[in-house]
This record gives structure tokens, C-alpha cells and sequence, in this order.
């Protein structure tokens, strides 16, 4: 598909559900593959309303697309139409110089005012003025560079956009045209081009959210232009409608009564007569929704709060319904559904129960058992069916609250409230005495505590009072001792010491009749010592064999005695 449209409707769309096809003429057209849709509304697809015309299929007088020679090579091809069809020309004849005048770098353009003709000097190099050269008529009006996106003067018109980004584009028939991934050149005769706007298609400024469960569903910008009324005042009105639409998303087109649905990826609408019907997401949403009041069959009236989960598969089917999102036709459906269900559940049945969901079986033992799994299989089986109409697969469905009014449910909600209170009071009563038990148990342990520190404490006193005792002890033994060796040791000491002083003062005695008498009074103290009565035998020298004899003959005189007595 060529990058450059005239009144397109879609271009360079990613289909991920449909297809393109080729009409009888060759011209490419995008067909959308939708089986489940009713024989009147396969027709209406396949009418294909929106196609894609190549602005550059019809032959424009001086509107050259810049290809492999760039922006010179179009000027060129450009000036070439001119010069054949007898019109004036628009690149200039002068040869630049290197020494003075305008200067033209590299990588740009001069432009000259030729009498109101645009004229171009693609040469770099000095152009000098007057006199010169002949500049009569011409005025210089500046340069450009080569690779500006937009250049406009004098009827000349230049375009040149990048990736992502979409030139919006006004011919002199005021037809609107986009053109994406490459540039023209034009030079208009009669009326101009005017370039309406550049828009970077990956970041569009409008986001489009789902205003019930606030899920992206894609970006939008509508370039506008503006036109002067009869009363010469300038209204704006939008020409053209970008989208950027994510990935498992989709847009709804719709021409007259037909429908087209349109897939994700970057897309502008540019036909008056084809309409943005809607955004739509294909992924899963959930939401909590709550009901219109719902009598009972015993006339009380009930208000429930369900949680749905569903997921848009056909949106067309949703669309042809006249719904704008999932929710206005899932909201409607369940209603009813659950208005027929809970008509036939008493009052008693329903406020023994408080949320409804699969995970909360009953075990069939109660009476209102059957109505409640009435509201449970029968409820999600007929939301299931009447939403596949719209395209959608319900995926849960849940009662999570119910609100009774009335003067029987105020009634019965006092007395839930007293028997909550009850049941309050009598938590709050158990909980003070197990708070209590709690704390008696808690200082028991810590006297427990205490007492094992204490009786430790104590039995690691007395071990130590034993200790010290036993060192005290053995250090007094120990004094005790080494004071009376030490006592001892002294007296030694002392009596030797007057030992020598006697033998000193003895030696020291000269005279014969002193020594005699030392030896006398020595003799008498010896006596006086052992008494009158003992015989001191010598046991040196002859005397001593003489005290053997002695004892001989006393221990025969025994003898003797001992053998007369037996």
C-alpha cells in the first residue's frame, strides 16, 4: 500500500482479523473476516466502504514525489514540467561565485523573490548582488535547508516527513490527503497546498479510556482547518482523525448503517462520511455493579451489589445492538435476569445467605437451598447465553452484598443488629478473660523466673561463702605453719648463736682452776639432770669395754632371778 492516500480511511493498519482483498479495478480494499454475523450484516461488510486511494495514482500537474534523488532531483523534475508546459521556470540560472555576495552552504537552498515567482538556487557558493550582477526584479528572500520538513514560498510547496511522523496536507481542490514515510514537491497554478499539520503518530496527545472500568483503549488527534463563512468570520472543522490504537484493542467504523471494524495499530480517517463509532478492548475486565431495587416474592424489596467478569470478543455484534460498551448491554441483561430469579425467593431465604458465589455451596440440608442455587447456576447460565448475542463471554458472576429496605427488613436489621451486638458483648467478655487468664500466666512465669534466679543467686552465695572459708583456712594453716617454722628456726638459730657465744666465752678462758670448775658445775648439772641415782658409764677409750661388762653381768644377775622365781 503506498504511503501517500487521498481521502483514506485506513493506512498501513496492522489487521489482525481481517484481510485485504482486491476489487475489479486492482485497487487494494480492506475486507473484515466476521463469520458469526447475521446474512444482512455480512453484506453490509462486504459493501468494504473503507478503501485506500494512492493520492500519486491520478495525474497532478506539477506535484512530484521525492524518490532516490532527493529534493534536488525532484526541484529538477519539477522545473522540467514547468519549462514544458510554457510556464515560467523555478530554478534560477546564476552560477555562484567565492568572493563575495548571499552565501548558500552546503545542505541548503536560496530562495529569490522573481517578481512575485519563486526562484531556487541549489548551488552552494556567493551570489553577488548589485550591480553586479542583474537583479532587477528579484529580491533575496533567505535560505532552507534541504531536509526541512515543510518549506512554502511563493506557491512552492515542499514536504518532507521521517518515520512516525504524517503530514496533513490541503490541495487547491481543498481535497485532504495524508502522506507518511516520504515528501513531495508541488508548485500550485491556481489555489496553494497548505500543510494542515505534522503529527507524530506514536505519540498522539488524546487518550481515550473506557469511562466504566477506565481501560486504555488507545490515543487520538483531529487536525483541523480552517474555512471562512459568507459572513467573513473563520470556523475550524476537523479534516482528519488519528488513532493509535494498542495491542488487543479495536476500533468500530461506521459509514451510513454500514459497520467496519478496525484493528490495532496506527491508523487516520479522512473521509467526511466515515465515523469514529468506538474503542473497544478485547482482554478481560471485571467491575462491581449495583442493582434496581428487587421485590421478593413476599414483596420486600432488595438491592444487590454483583460482581461481573466478562471479555468483548465480536464488538461488531455489540455495535449492531446499539450498545456503546460491554457494560450498558451487560447492565441491562442482568438486571432482568436477576428481577426473575429473586422473584421467586422469599425473604427468609435470602438473608441466611450473604454473598452468593461458587465458592459457597450450600450442602443441600436447607429448604431455600434449591432457590439459592437457583440464583447461582441459573443466573450465570442465562447472563452467559444472552450475552453471547452481543459478542461477549461472561467469565464469573457473583452476588457480593444485598441491601433489604422496607419495614420488615428494618425490623429484621435491628434485630441482626442486637443479635451483632450480643455477639460483640460476649467476644469482648471472652476476650477480657483470656486477657486475664493471659496476664496470671505471665506473672506466674515470671515469679517462676524470679524464684529460679533467686534460689541460683542464693546456692552460688553459699558455694562461694564455702570457698572462701576453705581458702581462709588453708591460708591461716599455711601462716600458722610457716610462723612456727620461722619460730622455730629463730630459736635455732638463737640457741646456736649462744651455744657458740658459751663456747667463744669458754675458749676464751685461760686459767687451769676455771676450766676445773666450768667442768664441775657441768657435772652437777648433768646429775641434777638424769638424778643421784644414775651410773654414767664412758664409751670411749678403756672405760668403755668396762660398761659392756657391767651390762653382761646384770642381764646374767636377771636371769638368774627370772629362772628362781618359776
Amino acid at each position: 500500500m503506498s504511503s501517500v492516500g487521498d481521502a483514506s480511511t485506513v493506512v498501513d493498519g496492522h489487521a489482525t482479523s481481517a484481510s485485504y482483498r482486491t476489487q475489479s479495478n486492482g485497487k487494494p480494499r480492506f475486507h473484515h473476516e466476521d463469520p458469526p454475523l447475521k446474512k444482512s450484516q455480512r453484506q453490509q461488510s462486504a459493501a468494504n466502504f473503507v478503501t485506500a486511494v494512492d493520492y500519486m495514482e491520478e495525474d497532478r500537474p506539477f506535484f512530484v514525489k521525492i524518490g532516490k534523488d532527493g529534493l534536488i532531483g525532484a526541484l529538477q523534475k519539477l522545473d522540467g514540467q514547468l519549462r514544458n508546459a510554457g510556464r515560467p521556470h523555478i530554478l534560477s540560472t546564476k552560477k555562484p561565485t567565492d568572493w563575495i555576495g548571499k552565501e548558500v552552504t552546503p545542505g541548503q537552498i536560496g530562495l529569490i523573490n522573481h517578481g512575485g515567482l519563486p526562484k531556487i538556487l541549489t548551488h552552494a557558493g556567493r551570489y553577488p548582488g548589485m550591480p553586479l550582477r542583474n537583479w532587477w526584479a528579484r529580491s533575496w528572500a533567505g535560505t532552507c535547508g534541504l531536509s526541512d520538513t515543510v518549506i512554502e514560498f511563493k506557491g512552492l510547496t515542499v514536504v518532507q516527513v521521517s518515520q512516525n511522523q504524517a503530514a496533513v496536507v490541503s490541495d487547491p481542490q481543498n481535497h485532504v490527503f495524508v502522506i507518511k514515510n516520504s515528501g513531495f514537491v508541488a508548485y500550485a497554478i491556481e489555489g496553494t497546498y497548505n500543510v494542515l499539520s505534522i503529527v507524530d503518530q506514536t505519540h498522539l496527545p488524546t487518550m481515550i479510556k473506557d469511562r466504566i472500568t477506565g481501560v486504555v483503549l488507545g490515543w487520538s488527534h483531529e487536525v483541523t482547518m480552517k474555512s471562512r463563512t459568507g459572513a467573513g468570520s473563520n470556523q475550524d472543522y476537523v479534516v482528519a482523525l488519528f488513532l493509535n490504537i494498542p495491542a488487543n484493542n479495536c476500533a468500530i467504523l461506521q459509514k451510513g448503517d454500514d459497520l467496519e471494524l478496525l484493528p490495532a495499530g496506527q491508523h487516520y480517517i479522512t473521509t467526511p462520511n466515515v465515523t469514529l463509532r468506538g474503542l473497544f478492548t478485547l482482554g478481560e475486565n471485571q467491575l462491581e455493579m449495583p442493582t434496581k431495587d428487587i421485590f421478593t416474592r413476599d414483596q420486600v424489596p432488595v438491592s444487590l451489589t454483583i460482581y461481573l467478569k466478562w471479555q468483548l470478543t465480536e464488538p461488531l455484534k455489540l455495535t449492531t445492538h446499539g450498545y456503546n460498551t460491554p457494560y450498558d448491554a451487560l447492565r441491562d441483561k442482568t438486571q432482568s435476569i436477576l428481577t426473575q430469579i429473586v422473584a421467586h425467593l422469599d425473604y427468609s431465604s435470602m438473608v441466611k445467605q450473604r454473598s452468593i458465589g461458587p465458592d459457597n455451596m450450600d450442602d443441600g440440608t436447607d429448604a431455600s437451598s434449591a432457590f439459592l442455587d437457583a440464583l447461582r447456576t441459573r443466573a450465570m447460565d442465562d447472563l452467559h447465553a444472552a450475552a453471547l448475542e452481543y459478542g461477549i463471554i461472561m467469565k464469573d458472576l457473583a452476588v457480593i452484598d444485598r441491601q433489604f429496605k422496607g419495614d420488615i427488613a428494618q425490623t429484621m436489621d435491628k434485630l441482626t443488629t442486637r443479635a451483632l451486638q450480643a455477639q460483640v458483648e460476649a467476644a469482648n467478655v471472652d476476650r477480657e478473660n483470656s486477657n486475664k487468664i493471659k496476664q496470671e500466666e505471665g506473672t506466674l512465669a515470671v515469679a517462676r523466673v524470679k524464684a529460679q534466679v533467686q534460689n541460683q543467686t542464693k546456692a552460688d552465695a553459699e558455694a562461694y561463702s564455702v570457698v572462701k572459708a576453705a581458702e581462709a583456712q588453708a591460708q591461716k594453716t599455711q601462716i600458722d605453719a610457716e610462723a612456727q617454722a620461722k619460730a622455730t628456726r629463730l630459736a635455732a638459730e638463737a640457741e646456736a648463736e649462744a651455744i657458740r657465744l658459751r663456747a667463744v666465752a669458754d675458749a676464751a678462758v685461760i686459767d687451769h682452776f676455771a676450766r676445773e670448775m666450768e667442768l664441775r658445775r657441768t657435772e652437777v648439772r648433768r646429775v641434777s639432770a638424769f638424778g643421784d641415782k644414775a651410773v654414767f658409764v664412758p664409751t670411749e677409750g678403756l672405760g668403755s669395754m668396762l660398761g659392756s661388762s657391767m651390762a653382761l653381768g646384770l642381764a646374767a644377775g636377771l636371769g638368774a632371778d627370772g629362772r628362781k622365781a618359776g
